[in-house]
């Protein structure tokens, strides 16, 4: 997601009250679903937090590692994103395995997800790492393999092997623009796609290849791109979504995103990954039932091809970098929202 959080604004209205969201049976007290799923969160802002003087707290208020705090809250994945050679140094290659040892150490599976950029990658933009500047498709390959090999390897040196790896982030219009534009170059995208899907497979066959488009509500979009794939014969094992609502309409696009979970399976015999969700902070009884409704939703998917769901950097509160979409309040707490995973 890139970050509508910078124009949002902020139009949607603090829901204080459930009762418009009764959901009989499917407290998180009595809800067997979780167990089986995904319950993920995206903390790549973690250590820029950290290193801003940001503290996170549990609900009695006692001070505790961020990490850890997700595993307290019933958290069982990670997802982190890597840049090529970001400015700051923030989600580059040493950062992230700072971020992924911590999450193994306390028994966190791992999703990569690779931006192929130096910074934000998404449906406006894929900009091509300077490094990787002027170079031909074939060479724009190279990189994306060797990039991805590199990371993962220094992964397996520290005795960590992601269960998922994206290959791209948000890609309704593929990456590392112009070359590889789905709309005006398809084929290279998918030849960029089956780069990486080479070098995850090389450090352990075991890890499953995401392909993730934003607007997990829009079929139209996902047909477009995944029948385009399929006929370039690119190679994927999981295909990833976003799903952001607004906070009182959250019901329709579940529906819309479950017909397309659907449909996704249906056509091309693929498992789902909800890769990033979010509703706002001041909301969080409507996210809670809007995760709680979505895990639903997954759970019911034919043939078990559900995988679970990533919230977007929860831990990010207070209006860190003008983001108004965590699940923490202003004193760095988890709130409502984040019982849906219990």
């Amino acid at each position: 997601m890139k970050k509508l959080f910078i124009a949002t604004g902020i139009l949607f209205l603090a829901m204080t009250s459930c009762k418009k969201y009764d959901m009989p049976g499917n407290t998180p007290a009595t809800n067997p679903i979780l167990a089986n799923m995904v319950r993920g969160a995206d903390v790549s802002w973690i250590t820029e937090m950290e290193d801003d003087g940001l503290k996170f707290y549990d609900t009695t208020g006692k001070q505790t590692d961020g990490i850890q705090l997700m595993k307290d809250l019933n958290m069982n994945a990670i997802r982190l994103r890597v840049w090529v050679n970001p400015a700051n140094g923030y989600n580059n290659l040493a950062d992230v395995t700072a971020k992924a040892v911590r999450a193994n150490n306390v028994g966190l599976k791992l999703l990569i997800d690779f931006h192929y950029s130096d910074s934000w990658a998404d449906p406006g933009q894929q900009t091509v790492p300077a490094a990787w500047s002027g170079l031909d498709i074939t060479a724009l390959q190279t990189s994306v393999y060797n990039h991805t090999h590199e990371v993962l390897a220094a992964l397996k040196a520290k005795g960590i092997i992601p269960a998922w790896v994206q290959v791209g982030n948000e890609t309704n219009n593929g990456m590392l623009w112009p070359l590889g534009k789905a709309s005006d170059h398809m084929d290279n995208f998918a030849l960029l796609i089956n780069a990486g899907y080479k070098a995850v497979k090389e450090i352990d066959s075991n890890i499953k290849v995401i392909v993730h488009l934003s607007n997990g509500f829009n079929n139209e979009l996902y047909r477009w791109m995944f029948d385009g794939l399929t006929a370039n014969k690119a190679s994927f094992d999981v295909i990833g979504m976003s799903l952001y609502p607004a906070t009182s309409e959250w019901q329709t696009p579940n529906q819309q995103c479950e017909a397309n979970m659907k449909d996704m399976i249906s056509r091309y015999n693929k498992e789902i990954m909800i890769c990033e969700v979010g509703m706002p902070a001041t909301a969080p009884v409507a996210t809670n039932y809007f995760i709680r409704d979505l895990y639903t939703r997954i759970n019911n998917l034919p043939g078990g091809k559900g995988l679970g769901l990533f919230y977007w950097e929860p831990q990010a509160y207070n209006r860190w970098q003008n983001y108004p979409l965590g699940a923490f309040d202003a004193s760095g707490k988890p709130t409502f929202a984040m019982d849906a995973f219990r």
